[in-house]
């Protein structure tokens, strides 16, 4: 495993990298979102899925965008730069947010430089290795993008403690951000072929196999329960958990999926995505049930989002592969434009619904909700996705 780890080519890493401080930089900032948002500008479960439903439906279309516009031109690294640029400057500005209309504007300028970045980078790593190696450098790369999720929470952590004010803790992100930038600007991407025909774009998806786009469709009835993670930490704060340890269970979560991601997708290499897949959505539902019921005792949240990591390191890289598998090779842009589309268009209508259920039903209700989109998406993916064609 480790020499094939070592032997993967230079761009595998190099993008890793740029994934591992940009992820120090999101998660520096990502996992106080909620508590800002509560206890400073004293917004609630409605406002919070406003916030993150819009900010990443909206910046989803520009995945899709970005993708069809990579496989028109051949060209990825303004994408990838410029993408992790724009986040790499919106995240300090937290600082000076002073309600949540500010919250919800900055939230999309950082999901606006995702966009920009996700397809192209997607594509760039999928193209930079053949098909036997896919699921290992999706691995890797979610790894180091977990790693730098344990590195970001960590250091929020350590200076709340130390008694330093949530919105000065958003300053501290501008360090590993231009980091960030610096690496991006040295990916090297290949030379472009000269293409004898364009790409035709079509909405209907006419030059993609059936199997690709039933595998959308199941992923949307699973998005559609997945709301933000900030309602996990906003859960395990209702629960009891104190504010300076809320990062630290983040990155206890971020470094299960850091050291499980890469052998899991490598897994998947030679066992199948779908059965990683499977297995992940499943750790998923059982882990949104256990998480709804009241009177959960906050130590129990430890281990729980432990468990809640394997679902991540199962799933992230082999959803990835599984989409270079499906999909033609020279519309991996616009295969990962309309993968990255679809999972971030179904988070407004999903992060409302759990909004609502949580502040206008229960919190029972909302969790159970997605603990069920997660159970139907499963058994659709292993009954209906994957069928031969006719």
């Amino acid at each position: 495993m480790l020499k094939a780890v070592l032997a993967l080519p230079r761009t595998v890493w190099l993008l890793g990298l740029v994934s591992l401080f940009n992820d120090t930089t999101s998660e520096l900032v990502y996992p106080l979102v909620p508590l800002f948002l509560a206890s400073v500008l004293m917004a609630g479960p409605k406002a919070l899925g406003l916030i993150e439903g819009v900010a990443e439906a909206t910046a989803s279309l520009l995945k899709l965008f970005s993708g069809v516009l990579m496989d028109k031109r051949g060209h990825a690294k303004g994408w990838v730069a410029g993408g992790y640029g724009l986040a790499a400057i919106s995240r300090p500005l937290f600082y000076l947010a002073s309600s949540w209309p500010m919250v919800l504007a900055l939230r999309f300028a950082d999901r606006v430089g995702k966009g920009l970045r996700t397809s192209p980078r997607d594509a760039l790593l999928a193209g930079a290795v053949d098909e036997g190696r896919r699921g290992l450098a999706f691995g890797l790369h979610r790894a180091m993008d977990n790693a730098g999720a344990v590195i970001g929470p960590l250091l929020a952590a350590w200076l709340l403690a130390r008694g330093v004010p949530i919105k000065d803790v958003f300053l501290w992100s501008i360090v590993p951000g231009i980091i960030t930038v610096v690496l991006a600007l040295g990916v090297k991407e290949p030379p472009v072929v000269p293409a004898t025909q364009r790409p035709v774009f079509s909405w209907k998806l006419d030059s993609f196999p059936p199997a690709f786009k039933r595998y959308l469709a199941v992923l949307a009835l699973f998005t559609l329960g997945n709301s933000s993670n900030m309602f996990l930490l906003l859960r395990a704060k209702e629960l009891g958990l104190p504010d300076y340890q809320v990062p630290l269970l983040w990155a206890l979560t971020s470094g299960v999926a850091m050291v499980f991601s890469t052998p899991l997708s490598a897994l998947s290499d030679r066992l199948g995505r779908v059965r990683l897949i499977l297995a992940g959505w499943a750790v998923y539902g059982l882990f949104y049930l256990l998480l709804g019921i009241n009177g959960f005792h906050a130590l129990l949240l430890w281990p729980l989002f432990a468990f809640y990591g394997l679902f991540l390191a199962a799933t992230e890289g082999a959803e990835k592969a599984l989409v270079a598998d499906l999909a033609p090779r020279d519309k991996l842009g616009t295969a990962y434009g309309w993968f990255n589309l679809t999972a971030g268009a179904m988070l407004l209508p999903a992060s409302l619904i759990f909004g609502w259920l949580w502040q206008g039903v229960a919190v029972e209700a909302a969790f159970a909700f997605s603990a069920c989109c997660a159970l139907a998406a499963a058994l659709l993916l292993k009954s209906w996705v994957m069928r031969p064609t006719p």
